[in-house]
């Protein structure tokens, strides 16, 4: 087929989308595909033109645009099938503060929480007693995200340069391990244990450098946790009206109860993401995944 690879953007995730972009391009060749990769890095000018003569949309863009629905719905109104969840659950994965209500209907637990809007950020007194994870709203690969303990570290976070003008999310600190688990049609995915070597959380760094992070796969917890991950990721991923693929992230308390943080469309996709890994532990090779994905990507166009 000819494809067309849908990667970079202008988020701050733009580097990982094009280092998911060249495995995905590999692979992709690999499979006898014909590849042209697409980059908006200032803008969404050129995608109408860059469409044409493709028969499908592989997309590897993180935070905005990318996992907001945007290139989603430009591509369902030129008539290209892609991968993954359509425009507007995207959006509603994408936007934490709505998510969460989502997963609390569903009655799937979350940590106790609060959303600041932009606007009220300089005014903002928490509610949630101390410690707390604050964040921005809509973003991913834990960047912007602080842990903080005190009113006067709430305060350092809140002067970051990087949180001006943003919508933000504070979350009751949960302590134990953080685990995720994700979801792939027709297949029942394990969960992986991740412990950063160094730092509080999977930080961005804990993510992206290499040895940062021991990552386990599957999990080595009880069975029944694993099925009860298992369980929270897919209905989550119901919850939202995802299609195809996605990824749950927990924190399990020292109690054993698994909370759900949040919920990736657009999960990372190097050969060594954690996504790839379990579907590695389940006998999927990187290039049968993106042939899976693909699949089901024309399978919503039919």
């Amino acid at each position: 087929m000819n494809i067309l690879l849908i990667a970079g953007g202008w988020s701050g995730e733009r580097e990982v989308a094009l280092s998911g972009a060249r495995q995905i391009e590999k692979g992709l060749l690999a499979l006898g595909h014909h590849v042209t990769l697409f980059d908006p890095v200032r803008d969404l000018r050129d995608l109408y033109e860059a469409a044409s003569g493709h028969e499908f949309a592989f997309i590897n863009l993180h935070g905005s645009p990318g996992e907001d629905g945007l290139i989603q719905c430009l591509l369902e109104r030129i008539g290209m099938p892609y991968q993954g969840s359509d425009s507007r659950a995207s959006l509603l994965a994408l936007n934490k503060a709505v998510s969460k209500q989502i997963f609390e209907a569903a009655g799937l637990s979350t940590p106790a929480w609060e959303f600041v809007p932009a606007s009220h950020v300089t005014e903002w007194r928490p509610l949630l007693p101390f410690p707390l994870v604050v964040k921005p709203n809509t973003g991913g690969s834990s960047l912007g995200v602080g842990i903080v303990g005190t009113e006067e570290e709430l305060e350092c976070y809140l002067a970051q340069p990087e949180i001006a003008g943003q919508d933000l999310l504070a979350e009751a600190l949960i302590k134990g391990q953080e685990l995720t688990c994700g979801v792939l049609e027709g297949c029942v995915l394990p969960p992986i244990l991740i412990r950063p070597r160094s730092g509080e959380f999977f930080d961005y760094e804990s993510k992206y450098v290499a040895g940062a992070t021991e990552e386990i796969c599957p999990a080595p917890i009880s069975a029944e946790l694993t099925e009860k991950l298992q369980s929270m990721a897919r209905a989550a991923h119901d919850a939202l009206g995802l299609a195809d693929y996605s990824r749950s992230d927990f924190m399990v308390a020292t109690d054993g109860t698994p909370y759900l943080l949040e919920v990736n469309t657009l999960p990372g996709m190097t050969a060594t993401s954690l996504l790839p890994q379990e579907a590695l532990a389940v006998g999927l090779s990187f290039e049968q995944l993106l042939t899976r994905l693909i699949e089901l990507g024309l399978r919503k166009k039919l």
